[in-house]
């Protein structure tokens, strides 16, 4: 999705022309300059939650964005949202501690979770509590119209009714969950939230059909739930409190459907209009483009024709001449609206953009040229292999030569350079783990998802033989990763 970086090649990597100004400065970094050591040893690659759904008035489905390591949290320059600083060939520190297990990755969360239909996990995020109290709150005024004999006992029919509510919501979601997965893609979590609801899918769809049928089978089924309460309504008396409910869950559906098959992006008919352009083009770039670019135009036409509709009787309400808190609440939703499908049409094409050029992020070039020395060498002796080799990292071997863990950066600068010959690799090495061995050939997204599902600073590459091929320092990674994001597509 973004350009890949001019990241530095094996050879950038593995050696400046300051290799030889002193044995050590090169490779840990001049004792003069500022360290980086404070980056926690725990720091991993995170997801960058950049939707390519965002929830609109019911749900839509989105794709996670590839996400890079983070910045470097509570590092002296570090500003939010700012990438790391990069020191040239100096080894970025990433903890003060070269020791220690590599840290699990953290289930995704999102709220209170509620369960795990075929496998994933569904989370009801905090700003689902306050549109339930919104939704029992005018629909309870509703019901005070049609059935004035409830009294107070209305408010938990409304209850009743935006759990229901939130329940078909969810079924719309498991659509594209069960599509996904069919699919083999796959799936991070659900969450209902505050407009509805949200299915992380992690990839994107192979071809056009499968992303049309992705994105269609979600209103579908919201169609299909209004089908099966308008059939439920017939069997019940008008006007009583289940008749009610299912007339109210019925229209609910088809707004639910009908909004999302709106043709712009974040909705489910903009994926749909993608697909139709990416087939006609054979190019997805110009179908995310032209959806993205309908989907800001609907923004705006939300923003402006849902109050005149609703302020001119066109919705079912009564035309109103004067500006009253109906009329405000009217501006706010539809703002609100309309800044959700404009950001997510926005983040739909910085997606399409990085995955464009996401490919070109290749571990082979982002790798860091290596040494290996034995579990007994003294620190000051390692850096010397090193710099004379033009290498920036150690990888300590056993006595046939196989690799058993990867000297911390951090660690080394941890030291003092009058305490470096007295000090053994192994004691400043992190054992290294099937998932800390990658392989060379890994590019783009395989990349990313093999990094982060094992979170490391440093990683072993070796090449399909088995051969060390050098080490990739998950640092390189990000600034690589930021490079990207910032080129034009």
């Amino acid at each position: 999705m973004t350009p890949a970086s001019s990241a530095p090649a094996q050879g950038d990597g593995a050696g400046s022309p300051e290799a030889g100004t002193h044995p050590d400065r090169a490779y840990a970094g001049d004792p003069h300059a500022t360290p980086t050591a404070d980056r926690p040893e725990a720091d991993r690659l995170r997801k960058a939650p950049a939707p390519g759904h965002a929830p609109g008035s019911g749900n839509a489905h989105r794709r996670e964005q590839p996400s890079a390591p983070g910045p470097v949290p509570g590092h002296p320059n570090h500003r939010p949202g700012a990438p790391a600083p990069d020191h040239g060939d100096r080894l970025l520190a990433h903890s003060a501690d070269g020791k220690g297990p590599a840290p699990q990755r953290p289930e995704p969360r999102g709220g209170l979770l509620m369960g795990r239909p075929f496998g994933v996990p569904v989370y009801v995020a905090p700003s689902w509590f306050l549109v339930a109290a919104l939704i029992t709150w005018v629909f309870g005024g509703q019901l005070e119209r049609v059935l004035p004999e409830l009294g107070a006992a209305r408010y938990l029919v409304s209850l009743f009714f935006a759990v229901a509510f939130y329940a078909s919501v969810l079924v719309h979601e498991l659509a594209h969950t069960i599509a996904a997965l069919r699919f083999k893609l796959p799936v991070r979590r659900i969450q209902l939230q505050f407009f509805g609801g949200v299915s992380e899918i992690e990839k994107e769809a192979e071809t056009p059909g499968r992303e049309f049928v992705l994105a269609f089978v979600g209103p579908l089924l919201s169609l299909a739930l209004a089908g099966v309460f308008y059939a439920a309504a017939q069997t019940v008396e008008p006007g009583t409190v289940p008749g009610v409910l299912l007339a109210g869950l019925m229209i609910s559906n088809l707004i639910v459907a009908a909004f999302n098959l709106l043709p712009g992006l974040p909705l489910d008919g903009g994926r749909m209009l993608r697909a139709v352009v990416w087939k006609i083009t054979g190019k997805p770039m110009k179908g995310t483009i032209a959806a993205a670019w309908v989907g800001r135009a609907l923004a705006v036409s939300v923003l402006i024709g849902l109050p005149l509709l609703t302020q001119s009787g066109a919705l079912g309400t009564d035309a109103a001449d004067n500006v009253g808190m109906d009329t405000v609440l009217d501006a706010l939703l539809a703002a609100i609206l309309a800044a959700i499908i404009w950001t997510g049409a926005g983040n739909s094409l910085r997606m399409a953009r990085l995955r464009e050029h996401l490919p070109e992020l290749r571990a082979r070039a982002l790798t860091r040229r290596a040494v290996p020395v034995e579990t007994d060498t003294p620190l000051s002796e390692a850096l010397r292999r090193a710099n004379a080799a033009g290498a920036r990292a150690l990888v300590v071997v056993d006595a046939d030569g196989q690799p058993l863990s990867l000297v911390r950066e951090a660690a080394i600068v941890g030291v003092p350079e009058h305490r470096r010959p007295w000090v053994a690799v192994s004691g400043l090495a992190q054992d290294l783990t099937d998932g800390m061995r990658v392989s060379a050939e890994l590019s783009g997204e395989e990349l990313l998802d093999a990094l982060r599902a094992t979170p490391a600073t440093e990683y072993l590459v070796v090449e399909e033989t088995g051969e060390i091929y050098g080490v990739l320092s998950a640092a390189d990674v990000e600034r690589a990763f930021v490079k990207a994001m910032a080129r034009p597509s």
